[in-house]
C-alpha cells in the first residue's frame, strides 16, 4: 500500500493492533467474560442475562451470546442470552439496554467483541491501518450507581460506514455482486464523529446536572487519536481527561470501550467513587453517551 508507519501514526495515532489468526468473536468474548467474573467475584451460575455486541458474530445464527453461554458451562441454566449489533456503538447499546433489565435480573454480562480482521479489505488503506480485534466485558449488578444514558441513530443513506455482507439469497436479486469488506468514508466519518461525541457528552451532563469539572474520566470509542483530541478541543477540556488506548490496540469497534474501561480501572485511573463518561460513534450511524455515576448522585 501507498502508505508508511510514519503516515499512520500521524493521521490516526494507532502504532500497533492485535490480528486473530485462529480464534474467533466467541473465543475472544469468553476470555474478556472470565476476567469480567473473577473481577466481580461472582460465580458463573449467578449469571441471568448475557448480551454480546458484536458486528463480526461467529454465525448468522446461534447468536454469539448462546455460543459463550456453551463455553461458560452454563448450557443448563435458565439464562436470556443475544446479540446486537450498534456497530461501534453497541457496547454503548448493550450497556443501556443491561441497566434497564436490572429491574428483573441480578447479574448480567455485557461483551463487546469483534473480529474485525473478518471484513478487513488488507489492500484498503482507508481501513485496514486501523481496525484491531478483541473483546472486553463488564458485570452489571444491582447497586448505589447512578446511570445516564443518552443513545441515538440517524440512517447512513450515504453509505459512510458500511459493509455489505453476504446476501442469502443473491442468486434472486439483480444487483451487482458486493463485497463483504468493510468501507468508509473517513472524512465524513470524522466530522461526524466529532459532533455526535460532544453531543452525547453534553446530552448525558444535561440529565445529571454536572460539568466536564464533576468528570473524572472520558472514555471514548478509541478510532482515532484526532477525533478525541478534537472534541476535547472544542469542549475546551484538557485531553488528560480521555483516556485512549488505540496507540496499542487500534479501533477494536464494539470492544473499544470495554477495553479501555478496564485497562483505565487496572491503572487506578478510575476512583472507587468515580464518576466517568463512557461515549461513542460507530456505523448506522449510531452514536451515545453512558455517565456512571458512583457517588450515587451526592
Amino acid at each position: 500500500m501507498d502508505t508508511s508507519d510514519k503516515w499512520i501514526i500521524q493521521r490516526t495515532g494507532i502504532s500497533s493492533r492485535y490480528v486473530s489468526e485462529t480464534e474467533n468473536t466467541s473465543d475472544l468474548a469468553y476470555q474478556a467474560s472470565l476476567q469480567a467474573i473473577e473481577d466481580a467475584n461472582i460465580q458463573r451460575e449467578d449469571i441471568d442475562v448475557i448480551i454480546v455486541a458484536t458486528m463480526t458474530p461467529d454465525c448468522m445464527t446461534p447468536s454469539t451470546a448462546c455460543l459463550v453461554q456453551a463455553k461458560l458451562g452454563l448450557n443448563d441454566c435458565p439464562i436470556f442470552a443475544f446479540d446486537i449489533n450498534g456497530a461501534c456503538s453497541g457496547f454503548l447499546y448493550a450497556f443501556q439496554i443491561a441497566s434497564d433489565l436490572l429491574s428483573r435480573y441480578e447479574h448480567i454480562l455485557v461483551i463487546g467483541s469483534e473480529t474485525i480482521s473478518k471484513m478487513i479489505d488488507w489492500n484498503d488503506r482507508s481501513t485496514c491501518v486501523l481496525f484491531g480485534d478483541g473483546a472486553g466485558a463488564m458485570i452489571l449488578g444491582r447497586g448505589a450507581t447512578q446511570l445516564y444514558h443518552y443513545a441515538n441513530s440517524e440512517g447512513d443513506t450515504q453509505q459512510v460506514l458500511q459493509a455489505d455482507g453476504l446476501s442469502l439469497v443473491q442468486d434472486l436479486q439483480n444487483n451487482e455482486p458486493s463485497t463483504h469488506y468493510l468501507n468508509m468514508k473517513g472524512n465524513d466519518v470524522f466530522r461526524f464523529a466529532v459532533k455526535v461525541l460532544k453531543e452525547s457528552i453534553e446530552h448525558v451532563l444535561a440529565q445529571s446536572n454536572l460539568t466536564m469539572d464533576d468528570i473524572d474520566l472520558v472514555i471514548p470509542h478509541q478510532a482515532n487519536y484526532r477525533i478525541i483530541s478534537h472534541v476535547a478541543k472544542k469542549m475546551k477540556v484538557d485531553l488528560s481527561k480521555f483516556y485512549m488506548n488505540l496507540q496499542e490496540f487500534g479501533n477494536t469497534s464494539a470492544a473499544s470501550i470495554p477495553i479501555a474501561y478496564a485497562m483505565a480501572q487496572r491503572e487506578g485511573k478510575i476512583p472507587a467513587n468515580g464518576r466517568v463518561i463512557l461515549v461513542g460513534f460507530g456505523a448506522g450511524l449510531t452514536y451515545g453517551a453512558t455517565l456512571i455515576d458512583n457517588r450515587g448522585g451526592q
